[in-house]
This record gives structure tokens, C-alpha cells and sequence, in this order.
């Protein structure tokens, strides 16, 4: 874990064994940096001079991070792509910090950003904003906004600002975008959760097959929704990962290989996550199936 996060972590206190991470997260406390977010020391002087409002801090993110078609079109090489399987927001500023040693509050040109996705711009928000103090989490699902009558895989990032109970859903990636009215506070149903999305499939409400990847034709369906509802309950216990990565019985629930026993399974984590109660979140995940490999993130 040394080797991939960087020599001296910011809050080392926080980060246990790659095992004791993965097997048994502390969901709930999402103003400290954790597994996937955590910066070294020297990362964090490179922040000074971000914002410390949560929208302008997400905002600045748009200069850190580029789109895979994005990258291609603005001449990256192709060599870097592989970017987007970064997994710690740690490595990603190395990144950055090696293309560009400048301060991360300047704004940089497409060359000089990280090739990451939807789930990076989340996450290094959300990373970004414990680092002021601020509780954030990333969160796995669809975002409806982007096609119509379609629900696409996404992810966005959830804060509370002072004086708040609730969260606050905001999307980096289109912030300043007349995607939605207030990217900066997402409307109730503009973004699922991979839970929610499961309760509105589950009682007729919407097409299953209308969930799935941009740019595929083989990535839709109610495997889709499966995935991101066990993605998003790893995201809610810090344990934040790629949009394509597989564990557990997601493999054959993408090959249609499972039944009613998996779908209840579903069922239980789409209410756990929706309940949001921090020691009900762990145990399940904590069960087969549903907590991360310690290999995988190795």
C-alpha cells in the first residue's frame, strides 16, 4: 500500500491495512480521507489557493481531470489513457504534479490534466473537499440528464454544507453546463444512485434495458443497475472503485447467470444504502460477495 500511496500520507492515522480497509471500513465519518483519498503531505501544499466554497472547489476540478475522447481529441498521447485505471486520488496528483508542478488552483490546459472518468472527477472532489473540512462521498449510479430516455453509468459527488443535515448531490464534471438546471444541487431523480435506480426497476417504474454505458451496446440492462448498487455501497465505506472493476458474483450477473437470491441480496443493499445508517452499511458490505478483494485493489 506504501508503494501506491505515496510515502507519508495526510491522516496516516486513518489508513489500517490494505486488509483491515477493505474488510471492515468505517462508513459514516466522510470528513477524513481514507483509502482511495488520502493525500501525501507535499500533495496538500499544492492545494493552497483552491477555493473553500464546495462548488468552486469542485469546479477547479474540471482542470484536473480529462474525458478518455477528450484526451484523444486534444492530442494526448495514447500512451497515457491508462490513467483512467488510477485507482487513489494520491496517484492521480502524482500525475498531475509530474505533467505540471504548478499549484493545482492554476488552471491547466488539456495536456496537463489526468486521464480519468466520470467516477474521477467524483472522487477527487470529494477528496478535495475533506480535505477543507467538508464531509463528502462519492456515489455510484446513472445520471438521466445526458440522453433522453436513457440512463447513463455516472457518478457524482455528495456533500453538507454548514449547518445542514442533508446531501447535497453536485456533478463536477458539468458544472457551468445547461445539463440541469443546478448541477451544483441536483434535483431529486436527475441522478440515481445504483440503489435507486434497483427500487425504481423493481417496482415497474422505469425500463431496465434504458440503464447502461454510453458508447456500448452490450453494457444495458438490470446487470447494470446490480453493478453500480454494490459499487456505490463500496463507495459509501471509502472503498471507492473503477467503473469496470468486478467482484463477488457481478461477473455472472452480467452473464445472466444469477437468480431471484441475487436480486434479493439487491433488494437489501438498495435499502440499507438508502437508509444510510453507517453500522448497517458496514455489515453488509462486510459480507460475501460484496466486499472489495484485497487483490483487486492491490
Amino acid at each position: 500500500m506504501a508503494s501506491s500511496l505515496g510515502p507519508r500520507l495526510w491522516n496516516r492515522r486513518r489508513l489500517r491495512t490494505l486488509r483491515g480497509v477493505t474488510r471492515f471500513p468505517e462508513p459514516g465519518d466522510y470528513r477524513q480521507p481514507d483509502l482511495m483519498t488520502a493525500l501525501t503531505d507535499e500533495q496538500v501544499q499544492l492545494t493552497a489557493g483552491l477555493p473553500d466554497d464546495p462548488a468552486g472547489i469542485c469546479a477547479a476540478v474540471q482542470h484536473l481531470v480529462i474525458q478518455p475522447d477528450d484526451a484523444i481529441a486534444a492530442g494526448v498521447p495514447e500512451s497515457r489513457l491508462a490513467e483512467k485505471n488510477i485507482r487513489p486520488v494520491s496517484r492521480q496528483i502524482e500525475v498531475l504534479a509530474a505533467l505540471d508542478p504548478a499549484p493545482l488552483s492554476k488552471p491547466r490546459p488539456p495536456a496537463s490534466r489526468v486521464v480519468g472518468t466520470c467516477r474521477d472527477f467524483a472522487l477527487l472532489s470529494c477528496a478535495l473537499l475533506r480535505l477543507r473540512g467538508i464531509p463528502a462521498r462519492a456515489r455510484c449510479g446513472f445520471g438521466t440528464y445526458f440522453q433522453p430516455g436513457k440512463n447513463l453509468d455516472h457518478w457524482v459527488t455528495e456533500y453538507q454544507a454548514p449547518g445542514q443535515q442533508r446531501w447535497i448531490r453536485i456533478d463536477a464534471e458539468i458544472l457551468g453546463s445547461s445539463l440541469v438546471r443546478r448541477p451544483d444541487d441536483l434535483a431529486p431523480g436527475e441522478f440515481l444512485t445504483g440503489g435507486e435506480a434497483w427500487v425504481w426497476y423493481r417496482a415497474g417504474m422505469v425500463d431496465g434495458q434504458s440503464f447502461g454505458v454510453r458508447g456500448t451496446t452490450h453494457a444495458w440492462g438490470p446487470a447494470e443497475i446490480r453493478g453500480n448498487a454494490i459499487r456505490d455501497l463500496a463507495a459509501l465505506c471509502n472503498v471507492e472503485m473503477l467503473p469496470w472493476d468486478e467482484w463477488g458474483r457481478m461477473e455472472a450477473s452480467y452473464a445472466g447467470k444469477t437468480g431471484p437470491d441475487y436480486d434479493l441480496l439487491i433488494d437489501e443493499i438498495a435499502t440499507t444504502c438508502a437508509n444510510d445508517e453507517p453500522a448497517a452499511i458496514s455489515r453488509l458490505y462486510a459480507t460475501e460477495d460484496l466486499a472489495v478483494p484485497d487483490d483487486l485493489i492491490a
